[in-house]
């Protein structure tokens, strides 16, 4: 069972030293080995999935439990602990930190040949991959930039993303989790879970299903003639005004979605909202906006996931429609922030006491002996 918590973890500025990272990876690659060789590779990769598992794993080998480095570290041991066995354990982690993370398709595309997966197969795998990462910077705006994606799946096709985002503002470090089995759907509560040490007030969550509605409007609004659509953003560069006045203006309804003549625009009030992202959305014109808006309109996509998907479609631009459908249309999105360990040789930093060497190499050789059992 997956579990969501809240796991406190700051932004990690240190490198680990060489004589920990070996223990790492040796310590990782006996633990690695043992659960294939009971559970099979596709319980690793829904282990990995699980956000407090991950977390345990990391501080289990010495990493500090409450660091941002636990995951590219922890990630990086792995993919070492792998290397070369990939092929004979079954699975396969692709991405990491920084510029690492952009060649994740390459590196899917790469191994899927070595294991003659098909095709389609690939393709998927590399489009799952994308598509997480553009959902947790476009559609869960949290203030959070990510910064290391990483993509683990398996000779079978299952597949877990771990991904990581910065809030330097903050201090602050927050993981994202996926598993492709709990995945129904890749923009309605796709997580396994999110770890995060705060929890943000100021979050646009397209993700909620509570979104829904949201969602299915924006779709909505591209479906219609670019210069429909740009009446209504239109109408928000002129008449958005401070929290504490009401926008007061009738609209009436796009095509589909009649039933009444006219609609009054959200009341925004203080009684209703403490904050709310139509205060401070810069709405002047903007040409590379208006240009995916125009591209949106051209191109129709039949649903939300194929919206997301459009080149060219960011944050902006999803902020721009959902704005819309609220404030214009009343379909209110989420605001709610969707975020919800273990020592046993000590941590990096002397967290809760240093390293204790001696027995973690004895660990690592009590782990060889019960493998090769």
């Amino acid at each position: 069972m997956i579990n969501k918590g809240i796991a406190t973890f700051t932004l990690d500025y240190g490198k680990c030293p060489k004589w920990l990272f070996d223990r790492m990876v040796l310590l990782s690659k006996r633990m690695i080995y043992a659960i294939i060789a009971e559970e099979g590779p596709d319980e690793f990769i829904k282990r990995i999935s699980d956000p407090v598992w991950f977390q345990s794993l990391g501080t289990v080998l010495a990493f500090d439990w409450n660091a941002s480095g636990l995951t590219t570290i922890l990630t990086a041991a792995l993919k070492e602990a792998i290397r070369g066995s990939e092929k004979e354990l079954g699975i396969f982690i692709c991405g990491g930190k920084g510029k690492t993370s952009l060649k994740t398709p390459e590196q899917i595309i790469n191994w899927a040949e070595r294991i003659a997966l098909p095709k389609k197969s690939a393709n998927a795998l590399v489009y799952n991959s994308k598509m997480a990462a553009k959902v947790d910077s476009s559609l869960v705006q949290d203030g959070f930039a990510i910064y290391h994606h990483s993509f683990f799946f398996s000779k079978n096709g299952a597949w877990t993303v771990v991904q990581q985002g910065m809030n330097i503002q903050e201090q602050s470090a927050r993981r994202y989790h996926w598993y492709s089995d709990n995945v129904k759907d890749l923009i309605n509560e796709p997580h396994s879970g999110i770890t995060s040490d705060l929890k943000i007030k100021e979050v646009l969550n397209m993700t909620a299903n509570k979104s829904k509605e949201n969602r299915s409007l924006s779709t909505e609004l591209v479906s219609q003639s670019f210069n429909t659509l740009m009446k209504d953003i239109t109408l928000l560069r002129k008449y958005y005004t401070p929290l504490s006045q009401t926008i007061s203006i009738s609209k009436s309804l796009p095509a589909g979605r009649q039933g009444k003549e006219q609609l009054t625009l959200l009341n925004l009030e203080n009684k209703e909202f403490n904050w709310h992202p139509v205060v401070t959305e810069d709405f002047s014109k903007s040409k590379y906006l208006e240009k995916i808006l125009w591209r949106l309109c051209d191109q129709q996509p039949e649903n939300y996931e194929k919206l997301l998907a459009t080149q060219g479609v960011g944050p902006k631009t999803i902020r721009a429609l959902a704005l819309v459908a609220e404030v214009i249309y009343g379909a209110k999105p989420s605001y709610e922030d969707p975020a919800r360990y273990s020592f046993a040789h000590g941590g990096k930093d002397a967290t809760p006491y240093p390293v204790d060497r001696e027995t973690y190499d004895q660990t690592i050789n009590e782990l060889k002996k019960f493998v090769k059992a």
